[in-house]
């Protein structure tokens, strides 16, 4: 096919392309009357969204190959190759942390550290890959490195199987009590994600005390049905809530970034065990390196736009073009009917894109004179702009591939640990992205944008990239699309749900440190059945006694002199102690209140900006849930301090 556009769409474990040029795009169009029901195409789901008009995306598919078309410019395209057997387990061991298990330096124990804190289904995900880099290498007639055996301490692959087809309710137990850590889940636990049989628009319990593929284990094991559907009534989608255990909620930006490190190797290694379960093919491109415009603004990496951004504002965590675009769109744009969905004049957003990349940073850019269209067509095109797509090149067919899932509490358990793979950059500009178009959904009303419209616009810019290239198969168009589009609506819809971090993974942060700090003892190939006495440590550790009671110092060194002394018991939560400190400030006089910054309200005193934070010992710094219970936070974590700080989103006023 001779053409000199591109539009790619990604598909599931590989890159799909839409090639388009003008003499196609006419043809594009009329095949979407001639494709067969979404339902032939996929047998196993009950799908109702052959009622929603996809217009919207075939609308924005086509103004994106104008907008393109105006520029004149070759797409640089990156070559998608196949990976030889063996090169994608290797490269997925280098993501998940696991490098060193296929090199020939033995000399690193980070590697059993990690292993220590795998479940079941996590640790046997990792054996797969490396039975299968084995077989590569001996295929290759290379001598093998660091067998596996060696490394697991298991006869064979068929071994760590079978002892996966434990009980239900060892398998339960196990992913709660591999870490002392691990707070006990709801009485109501395996009946909560277990029920699959859902009435939409009710409200759900979503489980993060038990990993992901731990549950999807138990739910094959117990061959629950699962229902799939795709809702098109917009109110009746199914509602989830996080049951707060006694730790509370752990919400991304609570943790510290040295923390953070470590959350995607976890939720990565997470992610292909609970893949492997449901069957599906976890793949990722390959991160190819992408010619970047030399502009300021459009066309920049994010991480080149905050580090620029950083020297002007410190601590930026969203580039301030898209700060700048989100703001002017809220001020003006969000009750113009058809905001995104119409676009603005691509002359006037080319030039606009021009006089930004000028003015910018001077400050001399008038958005009061541009029409809101077109900064919607600006914020698009800055998104479709970027050298690499907003979701990476290496995991969008994983996103894409969501749309696979059956389930859709699993389709979000999916979700959620893609989103805590993301780049910290990417993560925190999705964020920004989808904050701002729920409020575009809110304003429905007078916008005339329901969330499936919003939907359908924005996923061609997220999941069509030049970038990459590929063909779709034939009569698969509809399909995908409508996935993509689908994609999208969960992310708004359930961003929150999405931002968390699942219990399980916190408690693995802290066996990881904890295991760390102890560093385990490599004796060349004398370890033996490693995996299988991590998880029998569970059987041999004693329970603590809970303390009826204890007495605790929190620091509050910024505020007072002297630490505040709290007594705990079982119903001692965290905003209990930091209504003790209000108290203890207001009888300290108002000098001390007003040197803090709290604020007066009806002659009352909020501690609306203050935080509990959690440091030391096996965390290296958590921010607490206001319904934290404190005592079985201290014997969880005895050797931490406990520190009360200003909200970092408050402004300071000392």
């Amino acid at each position: 096919m001779n053409t000199q556009q591109h539009c790619f769409l990604i598909g599931f474990g590989r890159a799909w392309v839409i090639r388009s040029c003008p003499c196609k795009m006419s043809q594009f169009s009329q095949k979407r009357s001639m494709e067969p029901p979404l339902s032939e195409c996929m047998n196993s789901r009950v799908d109702s969204l052959d009622s929603l008009s996809m217009d919207n995306f075939w609308l924005e598919v086509e103004n994106i190959k104008q907008s393109t078309e105006t520029e004149q410019e070759e797409c640089n395209l990156a070559d998608v190759k196949t990976p030889e057997e063996g090169e994608a387990e290797a490269e997925w061991l280098q993501d998940a942390g696991l490098s060193d298990l296929i090199g020939e330096d033995t000399s690193d124990n980070g590697n059993i550290v990690l292993l220590s804190t795998l479940t079941k289904t996590q640790a046997a995900a990792v054996q797969r890959r490396l039975d299968t880099y084995s077989r590569s290498r001996r295929k290759k007639n290379k001598p093998p490195v660091r067998d596996v055996r060696d490394i697991f301490g298991v006869v064979n692959s068929e071994e760590m199987v079978v002892g996966m087809e434990e009980s239900d309710k060892d398998r339960s137990q196990h992913s709660v009590e591999t870490s002392d850590y691990t707070q006990k889940p709801d009485s109501r636990g395996l009946q909560d994600f277990s029920c699959m049989l859902r009435s939409p628009g009710k409200e759900e319990i979503f489980c993060t005390d038990i990993a992901y593929s731990e549950q999807a284990a138990i739910l094959l094991k117990g061959s629950f049905l699962r229902e799939s559907r795709r809702i098109k009534d917009e109110s009746a989608l199914t509602q989830f809530k996080i049951p707060k255990g006694r730790l509370g909620v752990t919400r991304i930006g609570d943790l510290s970034p040295q923390d953070m490190k470590k959350i995607p190797t976890l939720a990565l290694i997470e992610l292909t065990a609970l893949c492997d379960i449901l069957g599906l093919e976890l793949k990722r491109n390959k991160a190819s390196k992408q010619k970047t415009k030399e502009n300021r603004l459009f066309g920049v990496p994010l991480s080149t736009l905050l580090e620029n951004d950083q020297k002007l504002i410190p601590n930026t965590k969203v580039p301030l073009i898209l700060q700048a675009l989100l703001s002017c769109l809220e001020k003006k744009g969000l009750d113009t009917e058809g905001i995104l969905r119409v676009s603005g004049s691509q002359t006037r957003i080319k030039s606009l894109e021009e006089k930004l990349e000028s003015d910018f940073y001077t400050g001399l850019f008038r958005w009061d004179e541009v029409r809101q269209n077109d900064v919607s067509g600006l914020l698009k095109r800055f998104i479709r702009e970027l050298p690499t797509p907003l979701l990476t090149a290496e995991y969008l067919p994983a996103f894409a591939a969501v749309q696979n899932i059956p389930d859709l509490k699993q389709r979000l358990q999916a979700l959620n640990l893609l989103i805590l793979i993301l780049p910290e950059p990417n993560r925190n500009t999705l964020k920004a992205l989808l904050e701002f178009l729920s409020k575009v959904v809110a304003r429905e009303k007078k916008n005339k944008m329901n969330l499936w419209n919003v939907s359908t616009v924005i996923a061609p810019n997220l999941f069509m990239h030049k970038g990459l290239a590929n063909k779709i198969p034939e009569g698969k168009e509809k399909q995908l699309a409508e996935g993509a589009a689908d994609v999208v609506r969960m992310m708004i819809h359930y961003q929150d749900l999405l931002w968390t971090i699942s219990s399980f993974l916190v408690a693995q942060v802290r066996k990881l440190n904890e295991s760390s700090s102890r560093r385990y003892q490599f004796y060349d190939r004398r370890i033996k059945n490693l995996l299988r006495k991590i998880h029998a440590d569970k059987d041999k550790v004693e329970k603590n006694q809970a303390e009826p009671s204890k007495t605790v110092k929190v620091q509050t060194s910024l505020l007072l002199k002297d630490s505040l002394e709290v007594h705990l018991n079982n119903g001692t939560k965290a905003a209990d102690v930091l209504r003790q400190f209000q108290k203890h400030l207001s009888q300290n006089g108002w000098s001390i209140v007003n040197k803090v910054s709290l604020i007066k309200r009806n002659g009352a005193v909020e501690s609306l900006n203050l935080l509990l934070y959690e440091v030391g010992g096996n965390i290296s710094e958590h921010c607490l849930d206001p319904d934290t219970y404190l005592l079985d936070l201290y014997h969880i974590n005895p050797h931490a301090e406990w520190i009360i700080r200003q909200n970092p989103s408050f402004p300071r006023m000392l």
